[in-house]
């Protein structure tokens, strides 16, 4: 049964149904999303220098972050080429999830050109935010003598977690169902209705021809014995006839 019929038996079965199934879809586009998302950083990292890595930066409401390893009394800064690892697979993460969650999950014929911009805000909102946690993240689990990879990994994980809780919803608003699907299952819904009504109609037609044919049933089996009873007084009476006669 190919992702079509699936789609198409789920919303056969009512918005509840229909709303888990594409809850299903959104967490496993999401778990695509959480792979790149915490994968990608480790990759990316790979390219950079320590000295970059590490390097300190301004910009905006962002900056490199520094604490005091616990264990080794060093200090970690988590700087500019974290900062840009995190927030480049996140990026890459979101764009991924925007064509595939319109395309599959909620299958959307919305207009990119207007969902796309309003989807950008909203991520760069998100984006913004876990832009600011990640580091602060990171740099706490570094402080606690978790390695570098591992605390990207976390904190990856932290951010796409958040992200994932809200992106559904905000989705489902976003992206509308195609218009001649909705257009089916309007119809679909009409014919399901006029196929109750037709049943109903049936069911109580059946009902009267059955009331009627126990009423008929009913005055026959009462027709029956006066019928027997006035053939019998018939019967008496002409027996009592040549009794009649011979008297005379």
């Amino acid at each position: 049964m190919g992702l079509k019929n699936i789609d198409n038996a789920a919303a056969s079965k009512g918005k509840g149904v229909e709303t888990l199934w594409q809850f299903i879809k959104f967490i496993v586009v999401s778990l695509g999303a959480f792979v790149i998302q915490t994968v990608l950083p480790i990759i990316i990292k790979l390219f950079m220098s320590e000295e970059f890595q590490t390097r300190e930066f301004t910009w905006w409401i962002f900056h490199d972050v520094s604490e005091v390893d616990k264990k080794t009394g060093a200090i970690v800064v988590t700087g500019l080429g974290l900062f840009l690892a995190a927030n480049i697979a996140n990026i890459v993460a979101q764009i991924v999830s925007f064509f595939i969650n319109r395309d599959k999950t909620f299958n959307s014929d919305a207009n990119i050109a207007i969902t796309l911009p309003i989807y950008i805000v909203f991520t760069i909102a998100l984006i913004c935010f876990s832009a600011w946690l990640s580091p602060t993240l990171i740099n706490f689990f570094q402080s606690h003598g978790v390695n570098t990879d591992l605390s990207l990994f976390l904190s990856g994980a932290i951010c796409g977690a958040i992200q994932f809780f809200l992106y559904f919803p905000f989705d489902k608003l976003l992206f509308p169902k195609k218009k001649e699907e909705a257009v089916k299952e309007a119809e679909s819904a009409d014919d399901a209705e006029e196929e109750d009504d037709f049943a109903a109609e049936a069911e109580e037609e059946t009902e009267d021809v059955i009331a009627e044919t126990e009423k008929t049933v009913k005055d026959v089996t009462e027709e029956i014995p006066d019928a027997e009873a006035d053939e019998g007084d018939e019967l008496i009476a002409d027996e009592e006839e040549p009794d009649a006669d011979t008297e005379e």
